[in-house]
């Protein structure tokens, strides 16, 4: 084990809010491994670099020494937690659940270190709970405490319903820690509440209680809203090399240095080099290009990495058009003709006309490399249009006569 001042340094980069210092200092004075637990909803197939933040908060425990109790929560994903949401998020069933928690067991060692981690199911202990126990655990919280917790005070006091069950998941969540015998737990800033509930639950169980941390909520391709599948701003870590890396070019100069703090394993020094350079002149794309390559190949390998930068470069920087370009005939229709906004959606560039007018307005729109900024033009049949949406997105068409 490290000094114990070390391991705090590493463990506290990137963090947003570490509960108890003292007490984790305590905990590694010890000299001990620590079981570090952090749960994961299987709600969705695929994890993105927004779940990555705390995968490499953990692995950066392993490298101390520690033991990472990596908690799939099939038994909570039943249930549906609003996780700071004004409504309750839907529950699934069990077999999407655990179709969703094979496909993470695959993923996390992509990042985490396969002999200090152990995956745990929810379901293993709560599954044996009968309503009996079930009724004894929601006995050690008040529904006044519960209120505390900021989306179920917001929806009390705007009127909305809160179902008796969602009081369960914290409890559950709670429980979990007990079972474990966490003496961390990692979590979002969501997840405050959820992860207090496990030190509550801990000292009624006799055990001593978890310390907590909280890490940030990694900001999306758009630098605003956090990342999220359902808002098309994600990068998946089973995602292509190529699309990893140019999605990764396409972050903002000013989001990298967050993308860099909580997902690059370079040392805080040398980020800050990174940095200073920049600020005395280096293209900032140059520094991009580091990001890129380390996290490509962190998902698949250095030499799939290279060939994606290098992709990138012809692709984008010497003009060059993808290999695999889709090639699709489009009918013209009755008027003879087809708009630009409906060429977009029809050859699958965007999902709407509504969509392809943003995109038209923002100058994101190229046909046959002429930026396209007239919403009202139209094409009629003849040669292939090369139809370009963003910097990724493609397609040569050919427009023909309805028959």
């Amino acid at each position: 084990m490290t000094d114990v001042m070390k391991q705090l340094a590493l463990i506290e980069r990137g963090m947003h809010e570490l509960l108890l210092r003292e007490e984790l200092q305590e905990k590694l004075k010890l000299g001990k491994p620590l079981r570090v637990k952090a749960g994961f909803d299987p709600t969705a197939p695929d994890l993105h670099l927004g779940h990555t933040v705390l995968l490499n908060k953990l692995r950066q425990f392993q490298s101390l020494g520690h033991q990472v109790l990596f908690l799939i929560g099939d038994f909570t994903a039943m249930i549906g937690d609003p996780s700071g949401k004004n409504a309750t998020r839907p529950p699934l069933d069990r077999e999407a659940v655990l179709a969703n928690a094979r496909t993470y067991e695959t993923q996390i060692y992509k990042v985490l270190d396969p002999e200090r981690t152990k995956v745990v199911f929810n379901s293993h202990w709560m599954g044996k709970m009968d309503a009996a126990d079930m009724i004894g655990l929601a006995s050690r919280h008040t529904v006044a405490r519960m209120l505390e917790r900021d989306d179920f005070h917001k929806r009390y006091t705007n009127g909305q319903p809160i179902a008796i069950h969602e009081f369960l998941y914290p409890l559950i969540q709670g429980y979990d820690s007990v079972a474990l015998q966490a003496d961390v737990e990692l979590g979002g800033t969501d997840q405050k509440f959820n992860l207090l509930m496990g030190r509550e639950l801990q000292k009624q169980y006799g055990q001593s209680p978890q310390v907590v941390l909280t890490m940030p909520i990694l900001e999306g391709l758009d630098g605003v809203q956090k990342m999220s599948k359902s808002l098309g701003n994600y990068i998946g870590i089973t995602e292509a090399p190529e699309e990893m890396f140019g999605k990764l070019m396409s972050i903002s100069d000013t989001l990298m240095w967050r993308y860099f703090e909580l997902l690059s394993a370079r040392e805080m020094h040398e980020i800050e080099n990174l940095q200073q350079s920049v600020q005395e002149g280096q293209n900032p794309r140059d520094v991009k290009f580091l990001l890129g390559e380390e996290l490509v190949t962190r998902f698949h390998d250095s030499h799939k990495a290279q060939a994606a930068k290098q992709a990138f470069i012809d692709r984008f920087q010497k003009g060059a058009l993808p290999d695999n370009m889709p090639e699709m005939t489009l009918a013209v229709g009755e008027t003879g003709h087809l708009s630009l906004p409906a060429l977009l959606r029809d050859a699958g560039l965007v999902p709407s006309t509504s969509e392809a007018l943003r995109m038209i307005r923002q100058g994101a729109v190229r046909i046959d490399n002429e930026r396209a900024e007239d919403p009202q033009q139209s094409f009629s049949p003849g040669n292939p249009l090369i139809c370009q949406v963003g910097k990724r997105r493609f397609a040569r068409v050919t427009l023909i006569k309805s028959q």
